[in-house]
């Protein structure tokens, strides 16, 4: 595969709104041992792009400063060490940064084959909320066959994979969401109820259908904190994951303490690359084969030209979209 010396990409000329991201030319990655270069298909966007971009979420140490923390597209180069992939396999990856360009070096432990059945530019939709939603829900979580989950953000791109895997692991799955288009749509994947937190008391709403939860996915923060404590069940397991609502709040120790409740909270982008490759390879082996057979699928809102990422962080920061946001390339 011809690879040039470079690349367009999307800057971020200066902290701000989406008006800051600009199209411009930077050099092709060089590949360091144990990596691939990907020529990209597809982006997904992510809030936390949106959050980079304002300059409120800075890359870790040596990550790329281009945004993006997923693509798909076809392996273009192999870097020193890596086996078991060839130049042209298609692929999708989870990335501490660089996917909005036309290239990407990506660790080989954080790729996956695109599943059988997908299009190539609809795997980049999959990566970070599948990711997501097993280290949290299942690994830290603990959801078992016949549990009960809460999910807030139902119809948030890691809302909907949490729906469908859940579901179809055996879980009986709840959520919120800010309207009655959102909620139709959450019961449409799997959801046993979906809840307007705009016009109901989420917490009496779920209280009226089951009387409490084995595990809640949070993305609110602070000020969700008290009630979903309090819709826990005995053994209960919060999983914070975002703190769109703030990072603060006060919390009654002797409710985990008589109750036995467990909160915790992770981010995924600046985990090691170990720690990362082993999450990827329990969702080759447990979620993947979901994908194959059907029983969950992307839920893609929007596909936008990868010159339109202004647009697609618009969208994203109006929480209008019910799924993925993807920029194509």
């Amino acid at each position: 595969m011809m690879i040039p010396n470079m690349m367009r990409a999307i800057a971020v000329t200066e902290p701000g709104g989406p008006e800051v991201m600009v199209v411009g030319e930077q050099p092709v990655p060089q590949l360091n041992g144990g990596e691939l270069l990907v020529k990209v298909a597809a982006a997904g966007v992510n809030r936390a792009d949106c959050m980079q971009r304002r300059g409120d979420y800075p890359p870790p140490p040596g990550a790329s400063e281009i945004l993006g923390l997923e693509v798909s597209g076809t392996v273009a180069a192999l870097g020193e060490g890596v086996s078991g992939w060839q130049v042209g396999d298609p692929v999708c990856a989870l990335l501490a940064g660089g996917g909005y360009a036309e290239y990407c070096a990506v660790p080989a432990p954080q790729c996956l084959p695109v599943p059988a059945g997908v299009d190539l530019v609809d795997a980049a939709a999959l990566p970070e909320v599948a990711l997501t939603v097993w280290t949290n829900v299942f690994e830290r979580g603990g959801l078992k066959p016949g549990e009960t989950l809460l999910v807030h953000g139902g119809s948030s791109g890691i809302g909907t994979m949490a729906i469908q895997l859940a579901s179809a692991l055996g879980a009986t799955v709840f959520v919120t969401a800010g309207s009655t288009e959102k909620c139709d749509a959450c019961e449409a994947l799997g959801a046993a109820r979906a809840f307007n937190y705009r016009e109901v008391d989420f917490v009496e709403a779920v209280r009226s259908v089951t009387g409490g939860v084995d595990v809640v996915l949070d993305m609110v923060g602070g000020p969700y904190l008290d009630s979903n404590l309090g819709l826990l069940n005995l053994d209960g397991r919060l999983v914070i994951i975002a703190l769109m609502g703030g990072a603060r709040a006060e919390i009654n120790l002797a409710t985990l303490m008589r109750r036995r409740l467990i909160v915790t909270g992770t981010t995924l982008r600046a985990r090691t690359i170990e720690e990362k490759g082993a999450v990827v390879d329990a969702v080759r082996a447990r979620v993947w084969p979901l994908v194959e057979s059907g029983r969950v699928r992307p839920v893609i809102h929007r596909r936008l030209p990868w010159s339109e990422a202004a647009d697609a962080h618009r969208v994203m920061e109006a929480s209008t979209h019910i799924g993925k946001l993807l920029l194509v390339f």
